[in-house]
């Protein structure tokens, strides 16, 4: 009855994770573009380690459980960038853990903007929770009548122009389509997807700035989700703002901070609410976001990062 409920629930709110899986979600997604941009890799201008866990859905049974590792630089050519992005990623009895590189080369587009182009390319695993597999009282399950766990390749790209004052990316970070199970019944496809990234900081005055920023995401057979954000910075030291996030049936509405607790390590954190018909089950989203960047790769860092 545990499972049953798990998947009807996640089908009536719109979640297709069983024919048009969505790549995991993130609100704090401008600290953690490498996750879905290749051409972010060495971007920072240092040595820059995120981490980041997201629980979704706090109190929901199967709800959507999120942890990424990632680490990337510039080489001594300051052009070329390299990375990898480790992420693990449950929801319900599905779980994916995806290892990636990411390379990428950056040209001067003007004075002040560069553009760089990225890589990505690696591997995904998906598995069933064993749960699955276990005889009921009726019988063996039918879906699930054959282990499906399993290894796939796929590569990305991406594209990205940014200056010390805003940004703006277009990516794919898969572009090969996978039938997750082969011939089975259960049909779960790992689907291309399409990620849209802006934002620009403006000056305020010499102690304040404001982020406004963006993300659009879409794949075939799901809602476009778009996330909205704004952020107030003050004193080089701490951000504050709120999220909204169009999805479909699962809209939600969020508040960030952020704090610089020294030049090389920050810490952020996000706390989300579902406006949709999930809302009387959970008491909401939690974000958390570590990054640690060993500056001293550079003798002089190029102008402050805002992103």
């Amino acid at each position: 009855m545990k499972r049953i409920i798990i998947l009807l629930v996640m089908g009536i709110l719109g979640l297709e994770y069983s024919n048009a899986q969505q790549l995991p979600q993130f609100t704090q997604y401008m600290y953690n573009t490498i996750a879905i941009n290749p051409a972010y890799a060495g971007s920072r201008d240092a040595l820059s380690i995120v981490g980041l866990n997201r629980n979704q859905w706090a109190g929901f049974d199967g709800g959507p459980q999120t942890q990424t590792l990632s680490i990337h630089s510039p080489l001594r050519n300051e052009k070329v960038g390299l990375g990898l992005s480790l992420l693990n990623d449950k929801s319900g009895y599905e779980n994916f853990t995806y290892v990636y590189a990411d390379f990428s080369y950056t040209i001067k587009a003007s004075e002040k903007v560069d553009l760089s182009f990225g890589l990505k390319g690696g591997m995904t695993y998906y598995k069933l929770a064993d749960e699955l597999y276990n005889a009921t009282e009726v019988g063996q399950d039918p879906y699930f009548n054959e282990k499906l766990n399993r290894w796939n390749s796929n590569f990305g790209a991406g594209v990205l122009f940014h200056s010390n004052k805003w940004y703006m990316g277009l990516s794919i970070p898969k572009l090969i389509n996978h039938d997750l199970n082969n011939d089975t019944e259960f049909a779960a496809l790992e689907r291309v997807h399409y990620y849209l990234i802006g934002g620009y900081v403006f000056n305020l005055n010499d102690n304040l700035k404001l982020k406004p920023s963006f993300m659009m995401k879409h794949t075939k057979g799901a809602a476009i989700s778009t996330d909205l954000s704004a952020n107030f910075l003050f004193y080089e030291k701490f951000w504050v703002g709120g999220s909204y996030r169009f999805n479909g049936d699962q809209n939600a509405i969020g508040a960030i901070v952020d704090f610089q607790v020294s030049d090389q390590f920050r810490v952020g954190y996000t706390y989300e609410i579902p406006t949709g018909e999930i809302r009387p089950y959970t008491s909401g989203s939690h974000e958390i976001l570590l990054m640690y960047e060993f500056r001293y790769f550079k003798k002089k860092q190029k102008s402050p990062r805002y992103f």
